[in-house]
């Protein structure tokens, strides 16, 4: 991998980590197409430069993160939010915990990819299809509003992400929908989610491979996740203002055709992934 490579790769990652269109599914089919995706060690960079959405949350909702660990001991609205975060955050943690190894062996290939973006794009129809009823009769307006069985449930749909090309952020936007809550605070909720989701597969994979990785490596994993994180942070700002008037029926298409290229090109043989 080089530097073009590694820039290349933070693009991706911020443009598509918090889309409902599978960032680990793009930056698959990317490193492919780059010729640097295969390695344990490449594998690991994708995985790692995640840290620039991350930071791309903080920043973009510094204050509410601020007012969240300042109020923490006296503050009940700040003890919740921590608390559906952890509870949201869990299933998919143990799940993936428990299987990360062999779903980085069996599914991180374009083909799967492929399939899950389809497969998810149907259930983004599915969702949609009755747009403006669907969001008049959500029971949760705001994140503050959800209870803990709410976090839950969109845990339970966040673990449906560890199939790479179904998509955490549409996982958990379209989980929180399907639960009562409106577009813009699933929206907001997946943002969170993956602050303590992310972080948690970027410092995973980092330690577990840690023998495969030098101090050469640091430029490339420092530019990804640099550019990672300026893109993203427009991505989030855009996101938030597209689903206050937009459904989320462009990205199903999108999907559709993300999918069906890359099974073409495969079926073809133009492209041997």
């Amino acid at each position: 991998m080089n530097l073009f490579d590694a820039a290349a790769l933070g693009i991706v990652e911020g443009i598509t980590e918090f889309l409902p269109i599978s960032s680990t599914g793009h930056l698959i089919v990317t490193a492919s197409l780059l010729g640097v995706h295969g390695s344990e060690k490449a594998k690991t960079f994708e995985i790692a430069i995640q840290a620039g959405a991350i930071i791309a949350v903080l920043w973009a909702y510094w204050g509410r993160f601020r007012g969240v660990v300042t109020g923490l001991a006296t503050d009940r609205q700040a003890q919740r939010f921590v608390r559906n975060l952890a509870i949201a955050f869990l299933p998919a943690a143990l799940i993936g915990l428990a299987f990360a190894k062999y779903i980085k062996a069996l599914l991180f290939n374009p083909v799967g990819v492929a399939l899950a973006s389809v497969v998810g794009a149907l259930v983004i129809f599915w969702v949609e299809r009755r747009p403006e009823e669907r969001e008049a009769r959500a029971r949760v307006k705001d994140v503050d509003g959800m209870s803990a069985l709410d976090a839950f449930k969109v845990g339970i749909a966040q673990c449906a992400s560890l199939i790479p090309g179904m998509s955490r952020s549409g996982a958990t936007l379209v989980g929180g929908m399907l639960f009562g809550m409106n577009r813009k605070s699933a929206t907001e909720f997946s943002f969170f989610l993956g602050v303590p989701t992310l972080t948690a597969a970027s410092l995973y994979s980092l330690w577990k491979d840690r023998d495969l990785l030098s101090l050469g490596d640091l430029p490339h994993f420092a530019l990804g996740t640099g550019v990672s994180f300026v893109v993203a942070l427009a991505v989030i700002r855009w996101l938030i203002r597209f689903v206050a008037s937009h459904t989320l029926i462009a990205f199903a298409w999108y999907r559709i055709a993300f999918g069906g290229a890359i099974l073409l090109v495969s079926a073809l043989g133009w492209v041997r992934w």
